[in-house]
Formats: structure tokens, C-alpha cells, sequence
């Protein structure tokens, strides 16, 4: 079984153990001609004619001998190929358990899956990216820089840098040795409680309350000299993700919101709890983006918004005016994946149509092409919590993206997306939405 995995398509084996075969078979032809003359003298009837006569299995059939020759050579080849591959890469490898042939191509074919770039923060965008990183190795991920609370806020305010939480936790998605590395970066050093409002700090100072991945992401700015930016880059080398995190940018940002009534609310750990949000906004509203950010949504081929909190982790990143015009002019299809439930305060009583236009009032009204939306209002043995976003269509915008339903939530907690359900749906969204979507830009060009 090991073995044909090696010879499966994609593996980039089988040239290489055509041309050792090759060049074993001339190597061979030469050995036999040097044979040849070597035994023209050799007298006939002696002892060192018996033995050239047994080497060369002269007491066989001549087809028979030719027939075991080659499967011999073959098989020596063969396993000599295969087993110096095992010594040369064994050190690279970090999972004992699983075959090498499985290894390598798994590498190559995450290797050219589409080139897709997330934006968003919390929850949601890890969980998409547990998901994607099983299709594509070409992944980035945006991560918003507007959250001050717990032990994210507690850095930002103690050394200045942009918030860390959502970038560990998308780091640990992204990880090979997932859900190992989620449980290492996300210790939390004994000192905080959870109360209803979040991380409720019980013992101040020290180490009390902070992720490790945080530390650590702290550590690795300081060691390269207060670059936030250049810090997550040597983050992601040194975990070895599938793909890259990116703060949305190196600077932190304050998210404001003003409510229906006219108050405003101020920080996103705050908002995320409040009701009848009519808008948000960023300070300062000029931040500069990050570069990696910009560059990879040129290049995407897919660019998936959310799902996550659409005040305090989408927008938050949308709302950078670089990466708002990156994605408004963006090539590749960009798709908005909402949530299969409201949340409590923010998104209390919004139903699909709701999202979307909230969405887009923020930015601009042609920056969508597909709404990803649940179409599944039941799991395996429990009923549908109470605040599904309900699927009301189409949402009262020009131009209307296509809507996409799906069964894309989990069967164990229908709150929340599947992953892998999650990750497969785009795609198919992809596949069957993309021709039309282009010749609809075509013809706006035009």
C-alpha cells in the first residue's frame, strides 16, 4: 500500500525511478560488454569457466534468464531509491506516525490548491481555517488589531502593540501539529476568571492570565526590534504553519460604534456586547495597512470575508481604507461567509439580508460577488438555537451578490460553522458561481 502511494500521480517519484532505471540498464549493457571480452580468452572446461557460467545463470532458459535478471535489478533499485529517500528526509519529518508517501503528498497537493486569503478575527476565522488548510497551503489570513480585552489588551496597553489573541489562535489553526499546538498557545497562565463580561483579572502582575502564544508573540516583536510586523512573519516560520497570519496592521486601532439612539460605545469588548448597533468606525481612520495584506488580496484568487463578529472582527479589518480599496479591486471572487447565529448585543435579532447591507453600507456596495448563508436549521439531537440568522433574501442593495446555501453548520453545536463543511462549501461556491461572476464583470468593464 505504501509503495503505490509512491507512484500516485503528483508525487514527481516515477521520472526519477525511470531515469536511475535508465541509467542502471546502460551501466548494465557496459558491465556485460567489459564480461564479454574479459571471457573470449578464458579456456574452455577450466574452473573459472564454470564460475562465469554460474554468474551468469548459463544453466537456465535464455528468457528465463533475462526475466530474473530484470525483476532482481528492479527490485534492487527500487528499494534502494525508496529507502534512501526515508534516511534523507526522515529528519524533517515531525510526525512519526503518518508514512512518508502520505507526507509528501499531502505537501504537494496542498502546494497548488487556489491561493485564498480570509479576513476576520475571533472564532470564526480560525474555525475557516481549519478547514481550508486541508485543500490549500496557500493561505493567508487577515487578522483584525482592534480587540483590548484580557491578556491581548493587557499587551497592548503594556507595550503598545497591536493585539495578539486572534493571530495565536489562527496561528494554532494553521499549525500542522493542530489541536496540540491551540492547547500550547493557549494556556493561560493561572490569575483570570471568566465572568460575563470576559477575562475577569483576580491576581494582578506578573505573568497572571496571559497565553502563552501571546508571550511569545510579544517576545518575537521585541526580538526584532518593536517590527509587530516582521514578528508574526518569523512566528509563522517558526511554528511552520500551512500558509501565513498577518495583523491587518502594524499599528492598533480603537473601534467606535454609534447605537440607533445616538450613544456612542467605545473599544470592541464593549461594543460586542451592545445592542442596536447603527455603525462603527476605526481611530485613527488613516492606519496604514499591512503590506503582506495588500499584496497577498492582489494575488488571491479567493478572498473569504468572515465568518466571525461582523462589528468587532470584520468590519474592523474592512475598515482600513487600504485594504477596503484592495478588496474592492481585488481580482480573484470575493466571498462573504455569515454566520449561522446571531450574537447577543451585536448581532441580536439580524437576519441574513441584515448582514449583508450593514456590510456593505460600511464599504461599498460592489464589493461582494457571493453571500455564503446556512441552509440547515437542525443537528443531530439538538434543536436549532433560537437566534439562527435567519435566511431572508435578497438583502435590498445594487448590485445584489449571488447567494449561496449550504449545509455548513455543525451537527455537534449548531451555533457555530463546521470546518471542514465550511471550507468544502466555498469551494463548491467557487466552482459553480465563478464563470458566470466573471462574464458579469466582463460586462461591467465593458
Amino acid at each position: 500500500m505504501r509503495f503505490r502511494r509512491w507512484l500516485q500521480p503528483g508525487m514527481g517519484v516515477k521520472r526519477w525511478l525511470l531515469l536511475i532505471f535508465a541509467g542502471m540498464l546502460v551501466l548494465a549493457l557496459g558491465a556485460a560488454h567489459v564480461i564479454r571480452q574479459v571471457t573470449q580468452d578464458i579456456q574452455p572446461g577450466g574452473l573459472a569457466d564454470a564460475v562465469v557460467d554460474l554468474i551468469t545463470l548459463q544453466f537456465l532458459p535464455f528468457p528465463l534468464r533475462g526475466f530474473i535478471a530484470g525483476v532482481a535489478g528492479t527490485a534492487l533499485i527500487v528499494v534502494g531509491a525508496w529507502r534512501l529517500a526515508v534516511a534523507l528526509t526522515r529528519p524533517l519529518r515531525t510526525d512519526e506516525e503518518t508514512p512518508l508517501a502520505d507526507v509528501i503528498y499531502q505537501k504537494k497537493f496542498l502546494a497548488r490548491g487556489p491561493r485564498i486569503v480570509a479576513i476576520g478575527g475571533g472564532t470564526g476565522l480560525s474555525t475557516l481555517l481549519r478547514g481550508l488548510k486541508q485543500h490549500t497551503s496557500n493561505l493567508t489570513a487577515i487578522v483584525t488589531v482592534a480587540d483590548d480585552g484580557g491578556s491581548s489588551g493587557a499587551l497592548r496597553e503594556e507595550l503598545g502593540i497591536p493585539p495578539v489573541g486572534d493571530i495565536r489562535n489562527c496561528i494554532a489553526a494553521l499549525a500542522d501539529a493542530e489541536p496540540l499546538m491551540s492547547e500550547l498557545l493557549g494556556y493561560r497562565f493561572p490569575g483570570y476568571t471568566r465572568g460575563e463580561s470576559g477575562l475577569v483579572e483576580t491576581e494582578p502582575g506578573g505573568l497572571r492570565g496571559h497565553a502563552v502564544g501571546n508571550l511569545l508573540l510579544a517576545a518575537m516583536t521585541a526580538l526584532e526590534g518593536g517590527d509587530f510586523e516582521e514578528g508574526v512573519r518569523q512566528m509563522n516560520r517558526v511554528l511552520a504553519v500551512r500558509g501565513q497570519v498577518v495583523p491587518a496592521s502594524a499599528t492598533p486601532v480603537n473601534l467606535v460604534a454609534q447605537t440607533r439612539d445616538g450613544a456612542t460605545v467605545s473599544g470592541q469588548s464593549t461594543i460586542m456586547r451592545t445592542a442596536g448597533i447603527k455603525r462603527v468606525w476605526i481611530e485613527p481612520g488613516d492606519v496604514r495597512a499591512s503590506e503582506d495584506a495588500v499584496a497577498a488580496i492582489a494575488e488571491a484568487e479567493i478572498v473569504v470575508l468572515g465568518p466571525g463578529s461582523l462589528y468587532t472582527s470584520v468590519l474592523p479589518v474592512l475598515l482600513i481604507p487600504e485594504i477596503r480599496r484592495a478588496v474592492a479591486s481585488a481580482p480573484g471572487v470575493r466571498l462573504y461567509a455569515c454566520n449561522v447565529a446571531t450574537q447577543p448585543g451585536e448581532t441580536e435579532g439580524m437576519d441574513l439580508a441584515d448582514h449583508v447591507v450593514a456590510l456593505l453600507a460600511h464599504t461599498q456596495p460592489d464589493l461582494l460577488d457571493i453571500v455564503l448563508a446556512n441552509d440547515r436549521f437542525n443537528g443531530e439531537d439538538k434543536p436549532w438555537p433560537s437566534d439562527a440568522v435567519q435566511p431572508r433574501w435578497p438583502p435590498g442593495v445594487d448590485p445584489a451578490p449571488h447567494l449561496v446555501t449550504d449545509s455548513v453548520a455543525s451537527l455537534e453545536d449548531p451555533h457555530h460553522h463546521d470546518p471542514e463543511r465550511l471550507a468544502a462549501a466555498i469551494l463548491r461556491a467557487i466552482e459553480q458561481e465563478g464563470p458566470e461572476l466573471r462574464r458579469e464583470r466582463s460586462a461591467r468593464v465593458a
